[in-house]
């Protein structure tokens, strides 16, 4: 089965840092693996309406058509891996990927697209850069992507962290760009939740 990544961007600015240190991992992708990239900016979702206990309407979610929505399914659908690029932002993704994944709910309600069974076995990563040196104020980003992968079960690769405050500024960070030449060449394991023995 071919590969194809989708990246899917959550900045709040064009070419951010986090963006830039996730194509520079990409670089590295053999020529056979297929990338997209979709800037959630691009594709504004209206706020997510959690329809699970309302009894004046169907549970069972139809699929979303010529819409934005539908366009980050597919893509999502499509992928074998996903990678959520995103900076650290009150200590946890951006608002515009929190929403993109509040719609994961959604789709898990929508029976015609199997969402749970396609997304099993997959790979999710993250990428993402931090104005704090210390990147254990990540772990709530961290964890959010972690316990999403662990849901389904999908393999995690774990969080390529960068140093960045002003634009271009992760181009500084030798660490985080050595770290990238390797990010996606490995194999990573299913996710576990932390609790799990």
């Amino acid at each position: 089965m071919t590969r194809k990544f989708l990246f899917v961007l959550g900045s709040a600015r064009p070419e951010g840092n986090s963006e830039i240190l996730a194509r520079k991992a990409a670089e590295q992708l053999p020529s056979d693996v297929e990338q997209r990239w979709l800037n959630l900016a691009d594709l504004p979702l209206p706020d997510f309406e959690d329809r699970r206990h309302d009894d004046s309407r169907p549970r069972a979610r139809p699929r979303p058509v010529g819409d934005n929505e539908a366009e980050l399914l597919d893509a999502t659908l499509e992928a074998t891996d996903i990678v959520i690029v995103s900076p650290l932002y009150w200590y946890s993704l951006s608002a515009t990927v929190k929403r993109y994944l509040d719609y994961w709910d959604a789709w898990l309600e929508t029976p015609e697209v199997a969402f749970q069974d396609t997304l099993k076995g997959r790979t999710l990563w993250g990428v993402t850069a931090l104005a704090h040196r210390e990147e254990e104020v990540a772990e709530p980003l961290i964890g959010t992507l972690r316990n999403t992968a662990a849901f389904f079960p999908m393999h995690f690769g774990g969080v390529l962290l960068g140093n960045g405050t002003r634009p271009g500024h992760v181009l500084e960070d030798a660490e985080a760009l050595a770290r990238a030449k390797t990010f996606f060449a490995q194999e990573p394991p299913l996710a576990r939740y932390p609790y799990d023995s």
